[in-house]
């Protein structure tokens, strides 16, 4: 494979994916619909960058050298002659639906066309285009800058040579990989966080314990980093909850079925971090 990467939405995600590519010596094109969010996510991987350089950990040169390889637009068309394109755009099968017929039309034979997509089976993104083989699920985990993990994810016909393009991508944008073999809603990392988090509310909701001491259980008891409910501010409630959804939609298992709390909190704006207060209140920085 080349050096030249599209990524379709310059959110959290796809600026994330977009920075790790640049420093990597890819060339990237990074798509959005407005000037505006391509301008908050180039501003975004502007202040990771100068994060970096402040702590040693990347050199001024090498940071303008990335940034000078970030090209921005909104003409999806500037996607065509890509050789992997990974889409990260809103959670929502139907948009990335739209997202990807769209790919199809556009983009050249035989480029990768992944998906940054945490829940929603590949299979079923892959079924609008003419080229199935050709789609592969690229799962990055926020922030993509300092966390290590991607799952690929195959979809039912995704082929051998797409998997192993996109380990290749993977793996030289520095991340340590594992593959999903079938694509079960959730994968494996999202239906695993989901059960937790699930079942941690319903303690929270229902008054077991409170959220600081359920999140100590398991950091403590169980050695995890970080706490479920601290993990779903973190995330964002309201991902949590699409993922939830999306998981209990396509398995029908009740102990994917967000609890009441969710929806009432999303609906109230407390998303977590991003919006100052979750399960936890936050500082406005």
């Amino acid at each position: 494979m080349s050096k030249r990467i599209a990524v379709v939405g310059a959110g959290l995600m796809g600026s994330g994916i977009a920075q790790v590519s640049a420093q990597a010596g890819y060339e990237v094109v990074l798509r959005d619909v407005t000037e505006e969010a391509l301008q908050r996510g180039l501003g975004g991987i502007r202040a990771s960058y100068e994060r970096f350089v402040a702590k040693g950990k990347l050199s001024a040169g090498d940071a303008e050298a990335a940034l000078g390889r970030i090209t921005t637009t909104t003409d999806l068309e500037a996607a065509a002659d890509a050789d992997l394109i990974v889409e990260a755009v809103f959670e929502k099968l139907e948009v990335k639906q739209e997202v990807f017929r769209e790919l199809d039309r556009i983009a050249r034979d035989g480029a990768v066309l992944a998906t940054n997509t945490s829940a929603i089976p590949i299979t079923r993104i892959a079924a609008v285009t003419r080229r199935p083989e050709s789609v592969v699920g690229t799962h990055f985990f926020s922030p993509v800058p300092m966390m290590q993990l991607c799952e690929l994810v195959r979809g039912y016909k995704t082929s051998d040579e797409t998997l192993a393009e996109a380990r290749a991508f993977a793996e030289g944008v520095g991340k340590t990989v594992i593959v999903v073999n079938r694509d079960v809603a959730g994968f494996v990392t999202t239906r695993l966080i989901a059960a937790l988090v699930v079942e941690a509310t319903r303690l929270y909701e229902s008054g077991v314990a409170s959220a600081e001491d359920i999140d100590t259980a398991c950091r403590l008891g169980f050695g995890h980093a970080m706490g479920p409910l601290a993990t779903a501010d973190l995330t964002g409630v309201d991902i949590l909850l699409n993922a939830t959804r999306n998981i209990y939609t396509e398995t029908q298992d009740e102990k994917f079925a967000p609890p009441e709390i969710m929806a009432r909190m999303v609906t109230a704006g407390d998303l977590g971090r991003k919006s100052g207060r979750g399960f936890y209140p936050y500082e406005a920085k």
